[in-house]
Parts: structure tokens; C-alpha cells; sequence
């Protein structure tokens, strides 16, 4: 925080050689103010956001989809199927990326190669802005549904069957005994946990530097790429650039959009409010 109001940068300003000035809120204001830095911060802070709800909403309904799929009356081997979809957060994240960003490269990778094959001309995964951004979220996804379908096979098992039964009798639907009882049964058991991985993806460094290291090069932007996040583009002004100050200045942000979001939607939630009322 204290850095965020110096002029601590690279290569003007970095100790022992050089002293560090107090600029109050001037790297604030240059944030805001100069064209370059405004774009690319109101840039990286909208993908962030959509990065952020996108792999959320994919990692929980992918779980979901998959509960309820082995949870399914007349599956065999559930036990078996459960420990295969659980191989995916079981082996290290850091192997899974490198293996997945081999997987999509353009060139070489085997899922143009099996495109070709029927005939269809692979996107370029890596290097095209739009697909970049696909391709980070299918990772994820991939890594993060196995947690997920954990948790909601968990809440699946301690529903009362009384209430499918009684279901049955009003002659309800699939999809309405889905919505009127397992949809709003999982939602208040996991809301505080959801909120918690929508901020752990706003933070989710990993996914993005080892696909794609922010990239592709974005033009318009300054020390960033098309898929950079605030905590890579934070990782690239600091490590990469030097720029410190700068760096501290999205830091500070970053702070106070993950708190404000996270204290304000998990005092909204059912399982926050109906334990006040337990007090």
C-alpha cells in the first residue's frame, strides 16, 4: 500500500542506486487520467470480470451436470466413475496446463490435427484474441469441475427422497423436481462457497500465465495482453517492468473490488441471513 504513493519504478527510481520519493496520489491520478493506462486498466478489469463469472458459472454447472449424470438411478460402478472425474484435480494444475496448451497449439497440437482430419481448419487457439479467452476457459473448467461435482454429490445424497416422492405424486416433472428441489437445495448449501471461487478467480493467476502469459499482444494496451487479468497485468508491471508503483496502484484496487464484492454477496445469501436469525 505504502508503495502505491512513491514513484518506486524501474529505471529512474529503483533503490540503492536511486532514492524513492512520496508522489501522494499521483499514480493514482495517471491511473485515471492518461489515456494509455485508463484504457488498458478499464480493458483488463472488463475481461477480468467476465473471466471471473465465465469460469465460475462453468466449473459449478459442469460439476453440477456431472452429479447428477453418476447420481442417476440404474448407474453402475459409481465409485469408479466418481474417482475418474476426479483425476482431472488430482494431477498438479501446473502439468494439466502446459499439457492442455500443447493440446490447442495451432500447429501442432493433436485437436486441430483430428479438425483437419474432418475436414475442418483449426482456429488459431492461441493467437486470436477471442479464442485465447475460450481457450483459458475451457481449462479451467476442466480443472475446476471435479471439486465442484464433489461437493454437489455431497448435498445430493442428504436430500430427503420423501420430498421426491411427494413430487411424484403431484405428478411434477423432471426439471420441475430439479428446480423446486435439487436446484435450491445445492444453491443454499454452496452460495458462500461459489462466492469464494468467484473471488479465488479474479486472483486466478495460474490458469492465465501458463496457457497463455497474457497473450496475445494487444496493441492498445500498456504491459498487457488480450488475456491478462489484473493479477497477471499486477505480475507484469512489477516482475516483468518494474513499474512498482504502478503495479501497488492495482493491487490496491484489485483489494477492494474482490472485498466489496465478496462482503456484499455472501450478506445476501440465505445461508448468511438465516444464521443471524439462529443468533
Amino acid at each position: 500500500m505504502l508503495i502505491a504513493f512513491t514513484n518506486y519504478s524501474s529505471p529512474n527510481y529503483l533503490p540503492p542506486a536511486n532514492l524513492v520519493d512520496w508522489i501522494g496520489f499521483d499514480s493514482f491520478k495517471n491511473m485515471f487520467s492518461l489515456s494509455k493506462w485508463t484504457g488498458t486498466f478499464y480493458g483488463v478489469l472488463g475481461w477480468t470480470i467476465v473471466w471471473a463469472v465465465v469460469s465460475t458459472a462453468t466449473t459449478f454447472f459442469g460439476g453440477f451436470a456431472v452429479a447428477l449424470l453418476v447420481q442417476q438411478k440404474g448407474i453402475r460402478l459409481r465409485a469408479m466413475w466418481r474417482t475418474i472425474f476426479m483425476l482431472p484435480f488430482a494431477i498438479p494444475a501446473f502439468l494439466s496446463l502446459l499439457i492442455i496448451r500443447n493440446m490447442f497449439n495451432s500447429q501442432f497440437g493433436p485437436i486441430n490435427q483430428y479438425l483437419g482430419r474432418l475436414g475442418i481448419t483449426g482456429p488459431e487457439w492461441m493467437s486470436d484474441p477471442i479464442w485465447a479467452k475460450v481457450t483459458v476457459v475451457l481449462a479451467n473448467m476442466w480443472l475446476g469441475f471435479p471439486i465442484s461435482m464433489l461437493l454437489i454429490i455431497g448435498i445430493l445424497t442428504t436430500i430427503p427422497r420423501d420430498l421426491y416422492e411427494a413430487a411424484d405424486v403431484d405428478g411434477a416433472s423432471p426439471f420441475q423436481k430439479f428446480k423446486a428441489i435439487t436446484l435450491p437445495s445445492v444453491m443454499f448449501a454452496l452460495s458462500p462457497i461459489l462466492i469464494g471461487q468467484f473471488a479465488g478467480n479474479i486472483n486466478n493467476f495460474n490458469v492465465i500465465f501458463l496457457m497463455t502469459g497474457g497473450g496475445p499482444v494487444n496493441s492498445d494496451y500498456q504491459f498487457a495482453g488480450s488475456t491478462d487479468i489484473l493479477i497477471t497485468w499486477l505480475y507484469n508491471l512489477s516482475i516483468s517492468n518494474g513499474k512498482y508503483n504502478f503495479a501497488s496502484v492495482v493491487g490496491i484496487i484489485l483489494f477492494l473490488i474482490i472485498a466489496s464484492l465478496s462482503i456484499h454477496s455472501f450478506r445476501r445469501t440465505r445461508a448468511f441471513r438465516e444464521d443471524d436469525l439462529l443468533r
